[in-house]
Parts: C-alpha cells; sequence; structure tokens
C-alpha cells in the first residue's frame, strides 16, 4: 500500500489533465503552453533551488557510478533501436534514448526512496547525476537537430547554457552550492512558488497530451521495447554492475531500486518544447509510470 500511495497522484493529476483538455477546459494550445510554463519557468527554478541546497560531494562513489553505467548502457541502446529497429529520425533519437533511462527522480522517486529505502541520501546522488551529466547531452543533442543542416556548432553549442533554462538554472545551482551563497528572502520565496508547480503542472501536461494524439504514430512495438529497457533491463544492467563493485546489500538495493524507477515527465517536456517523438515520450512515461508500480514491488522484495 505505501507503494500505491505514491503514484496515485500521478495518476490523478493526469486524468485530471486530459478531461480537462477533452472537456475544452485548456482551449486547443492548453497542453502546448503548459509544457513552455514548465519547461522555461517552473523546472528551471526546480532545479535551482534543489541543486543549490545540495552538497556536490555526493558525486562520487561505486553506488553512483554502478547506476551511471546502466543509465548510460540504457539511454544507449534505446538511442540505438530507435533508428535500427524502428527507423525513427535522428531529431526523435534522444528521446527514445532519454525514455528508456532516465528515471522519474523527483515527485516518484522521493517517496519511494523514503518507503523502500528508508532515506533520499542516494537519490540525491542520481539527481545530480542526471541533471549535470545526462540532461545537458540530451538537450545538446535535441539543439543539433533543431538546426536545419543537422551541424554541430561549437559557437551554438557553447552558447546552449545561455539559451537553454534547464541547463543554465542547473548550472546556476551546482555554482551557489559550492559557494555557499544563499538567495535573498524574497528570491528564495518566488522560486520556491515557482517550483512548486513544476511536478503538477508536467503531469497536467502529460495528461492534455494523451487526448487527440491517436492519429499520431506511436507503435505498440515501440513502447513494448522502451518499457523493457527502463523497467527491466536497466535494473538487470545495475544489479550486475552493483555486484562487479561488490556494493553492499543496502547500496545494491539503492542502486537497483532507483534504475527501476519509470520514466520521468521531463522527456515528455523536452520532447514538447523541441516538437519532436511527444507520442512516444507520453505513452513512454505513462506505461512505465503504471508497470513500475509491479516491477519496483518485485525488486523490493527480492532485494530489501
Amino acid at each position: 500500500m505505501r507503494l500505491v500511495s505514491a503514484f496515485v497522484p500521478i495518476w490523478i493529476l493526469t486524468a485530471l489533465g486530459y478531461a480537462a483538455c477533452r472537456w475544452g477546459l485548456l482551449g486547443e494550445t492548453g497542453a502546448s503552453v503548459l509544457g513552455r510554463f514548465v519547461f522555461h519557468l517552473a523546472m528551471p527554478s526546480a532545479l535551482f533551488l534543489a541543486l543549490s541546497r545540495m552538497p556536490l560531494s555526493g558525486l562520487a562513489g561505486r553506488s553512483l557510478l554502478a547506476f551511471g553505467v546502466s543509465t548510460a548502457a540504457v539511454v544507449g541502446l534505446g538511442w540505438v533501436s530507435a533508428s535500427r529497429l524502428f527507423g525513427r529520425e535522428p531529431g526523435e533519437r534522444p528521446i527514445w534514448g532519454m525514455a528508456a533511462g532516465y528515471v522519474n527522480s523527483a515527485n516518484l522517486g522521493i517517496p519511494i526512496a523514503t518507503q523502500v529505502l528508508g532515506d533520499v541520501a542516494f537519490l540525491a546522488e542520481v539527481v545530480l547525476l542526471q541533471v549535470l551529466v545526462v540532461t545537458p547531452v540530451i538537450l545538446v543533442a535535441l539543439d543539433r537537430h533543431r538546426d536545419p543542416a543537422g551541424r554541430v556548432r561549437v559557437r551554438r553549442i557553447a552558447s546552449l547554457p545561455v539559451r537553454n533554462p534547464v541547463i543554465l538554472a542547473s548550472l546556476l545551482g551546482v555554482a551557489c552550492s559550492a559557494a555557499g551563497l544563499q538567495l535573498p528572502s524574497a528570491a528564495n520565496a518566488s522560486l520556491a512558488l515557482l517550483s512548486g508547480a513544476a511536478v503538477p503542472a508536467a503531469l497536467v501536461a502529460l495528461g492534455a497530451s494523451l487526448h487527440g494524439t491517436t492519429s499520431s504514430r506511436a507503435e505498440p512495438a515501440e513502447l513494448a521495447v522502451i518499457t523493457a529497457l527502463k523497467l527491466v533491463v536497466q535494473p538487470v544492467i545495475a544489479y550486475a554492475a552493483g555486484l562487479a563493485m561488490h556494493l553492499s546489500a543496502p547500496q545494491l538495493l539503492a542502486v537497483v531500486v532507483c534504475a527501476g524507477l519509470p520514466t520521468a515527465q521531463n522527456t515528455f517536456i523536452f520532447a514538447q518544447e523541441y516538437g519532436v517523438g511527444e507520442t512516444v515520450a507520453n505513452r513512454a512515461v505513462m506505461m512505465t509510470t503504471t508497470l513500475s508500480l509491479a516491477t519496483l514491488a518485485a525488486v523490493a522484495a527480492l532485494l530489501g
């Protein structure tokens, strides 16, 4: 029941977004506007506050390395599968990789880590790894494919942190954490209000996007592969890497549980912002979130 309680708010907010769009409460562009709000304002605020308060010493250790190995392997497998198995366009492949290997470390990760692991210490390291390493790689790839010629422009890539609010907020948060800086109370309170809207707005936007997308291409075979990579292959690789690195039983449980978290809704937000792979992204988020209740319970039972 404790695991179920972590999933219920996600299902409710997503269903509300779908219903609001179906009943015309959000207008024709409601999902798009909500997505842009999350990407440009709410998500950067949440990332800045989280990283500015997080000690950076956590980015070390065998546990994080084992998780990183599983993430790199599965993101790479998803990226290649999108091209080799399903003929996805280059701009869609980063979204495929992200859907396969980028875990929901925030609104699902925190309650699950608290209930299954007893604390969120390792999850904080996972957040840092995803935000500081995985997110920039995905966004650089998406930005490259937005270029009409599909070329890697050094000047454009170098300016990405300034042009992309997610990367900019993350870098500023890390800088504040490293320097021990604190914002004035008014600025901190304003960012806290914005960050509080990130998760619910993203879930409502996700639900709204599910309405009216039946004509878009999202093959069942694609969703099956993404779901298998996310919920089976990534935890198995994490387990194998953890064993190879001689992790203790609690460390191994933390690594496998975090690797088995479902696809983050950020995947859909990024897909929507760049206009690629939106249908695959929202279906993957919903499918993995629904099925991960069973797979995470199995992991907890086997390794707990």
